[in-house]
């Protein structure tokens, strides 16, 4: 491995490290901004969101609680990401696959997988496709499902 392939490998993990942190502290417009700007973000069971701001919109709307929703707040939201398999990487393109857990106030909350195709734009790595399979929510979920 040279020092060019762990440039790219570093400049992948950082984005996919920025989506998290963006959506564990609420910044929509912070994690759509990890996204190129025809990158496609597709949640299994809804529509794919295409373009930043078609995420912002899209993930502002997911999120969104009525006032009269009756699940308690969410409080906090904690995304571990591991397992990171880098399945192909060139100068052009990343893709790679991933395991998630997310914590929040009732513990682990909800898991699954990202499978992210990810291109260099303006000398970072910006996904051009994440998805996201969740695989189980906890009986008390804070996001449903279970």
């Amino acid at each position: 491995m040279d020092i060019a392939e762990l440039l790219i490998r570093e400049g992948v993990r950082d984005t996919i490290a920025r989506y998290n942190a963006s959506g564990d502290q609420g910044d929509v417009p912070g994690l759509a901004g990890c996204f190129a700007s025809d990158g496609v973000l597709a949640i299994k069971g809804r529509d794919p969101f295409v373009g930043p701001a078609a995420i912002v919109a899209g993930l502002t709307e997911v999120f969104h609680r009525d006032p009269d929703d009756v699940r308690p707040a969410l409080g906090y939201l904690h995304h571990s990401v591991t397992t990171l398999h880098f399945v192909e990487l060139t100068a052009s393109e990343v893709r790679t696959t991933s395991y998630f857990s997310v914590l929040t106030r009732v513990g682990l909350d909800h898991w699954g997988r990202y499978r992210d195709r990810l291109v260099p734009v303006d000398g970072r790595w910006l996904f051009a496709r994440r998805e996201v399979a969740t695989d189980g929510y906890a009986p008390d979920s804070l996001f449903g499902g279970g």
